[in-house]
């Protein structure tokens, strides 16, 4: 059983199929969209090791054939040395205007073969097979693409919409469990942000649905994209509604730089400790209640996932060195922060009219929390 949920751009529109077993059928599913028999996969060592084989076979079933780059696995990757040598081998493959790249991997893998596409060429269409649960609910959908810099997380890149996304639920089953949980920090933001019904839902189906349930996995993936497929044709270049998305975000890159962009902090785990964050700074705005944000961490807390500051291991700044960090945020306008707010759960809006005092007095209380 597939489930599919069209991305309505116009002439970009494309579809994400939602459900298990589609490597094996990629050929089928990819055929279509080829003017020619082949395609160019870009993926990572871990990932190769696991689906590569099961992804060439899908393919060679409809005939079509593959090469294939194996980078190394890691956030590191997602940087200019990685970059320019996948879009030079790309051009050593001889991939063509009409070609398709395929993204073989997690949100790293597929936000840099997508910008790889982007700039190929002019642009080349590439197709998104994410193996993480945090890239099939967010990174493989929407067109955005890019690498990091020491400037900063994902400052240089292209919006590039892809023309398919292949959500296969059943290479879920080989991640770490640390790994599945820092994606579900993705599927929550999906409930805080705009849909109180789904919050209800994973609050109570989300224990099993990482232990394992297959049919609640493929329902979660299928809301978390019909979600952001809604806001994304509402607002693809994120001029406004789409800034919803990045719920926790502000918070979560600070914390990554504080980190090194290292494993001390998992990106899907830095967006569930930034909501939190986010909810408390609301709660302390008087936007929502208190019960918001407490109901949130106990949820988290519940799936076992990281939730607030002391769940970092090693140092952190202090929260001017955090508001610093924030400062950098590629959502700064006119030299003010952007934050997503919320006036209940479900109910997020963008705004930049946050006292800077209030945020600090957020962060500096979640430090002392952390160092008490």
């Amino acid at each position: 059983m597939t489930d599919t949920v069209r991305v309505a751009l116009a002439e970009r529109s494309y579809d994400i199929h939602v459900g298990e077993g589609l490597l094996p059928r990629a050929g089928a599913l990819i055929a279509p969209i080829l003017h020619r028999p082949r395609v160019a996969v870009i993926t990572d060592e871990t990932v190769a090791a696991h689906h590569l084989d099961s992804l060439r076979e899908g393919l060679a079933v409809q005939g079509i054939a593959m090469e294939a780059l194996a980078l190394p696995p890691g956030e590191a990757t997602k940087g200019w040395p990685e970059f320019t040598r996948t879009v030079e081998w790309l051009l050593d493959q001889k991939v063509e205007r009409r070609d398709v790249v395929v993204a073989l991997g997690g949100g790293v893998i597929g936000d840099l073969a997508g910008f790889a596409a982007a700039v190929l060429r002019r642009g080349v269409r590439f197709v998104q097979v994410p193996t993480s649960l945090l890239a099939q609910v967010d990174s493989s959908v929407g067109g955005k693409t890019g690498i990091n810099t020491r400037h900063g997380k994902n400052l240089v890149g292209a919006f590039h919409q892809p023309s398919l996304v292949l959500c296969d639920t059943g290479i879920l089953d080989t991640l770490p469990p640390r790994d599945f949980l820092a994606g579900y920090g993705e599927v929550v933001k999906y409930g805080l942000l705009g849909d109180a019904a789904f919050f209800d839902w994973l609050e109570a189906h989300g224990p099993a649905l990482a232990h394992g349930d297959r049919a609640a996995r493929i329902r979660a993936v299928r809301r978390s994209c019909e979600m952001k497929a809604e806001i994304v044709a509402r607002d693809e270049t994120e001029q406004g509604d789409r800034a919803l998305l990045n719920l926790g975000h502000t918070f979560c890159h600070a914390l990554e730089a504080a980190t090194g962009y290292s494993d001390r902090l998992l990106h899907g785990e830095g967006v569930a400790i930034g909501c939190l964050l986010a909810f408390e700074l609301s709660a302390r705005l008087g936007l929502c209640s208190q019960e918001d944000p407490s109901r949130l961490a106990a949820h988290l807390r519940q799936m076992g996932t990281k939730v607030t500051l002391a769940d970092i291991p090693g140092d952190l700044p202090d929260a001017d060195g955090l508001l610093e960090l924030m400062a950098q945020d590629k959502k700064v306008m006119d030299g003010k922060l952007r934050f997503i707010l919320a006036r209940g759960i479900g109910q997020a809006f963008v705004t930049s009219d946050v006292p800077s005092d209030t945020v600090r007095a957020v962060l500096t209380d979640a430090l002392r929390a952390r160092n008490g």
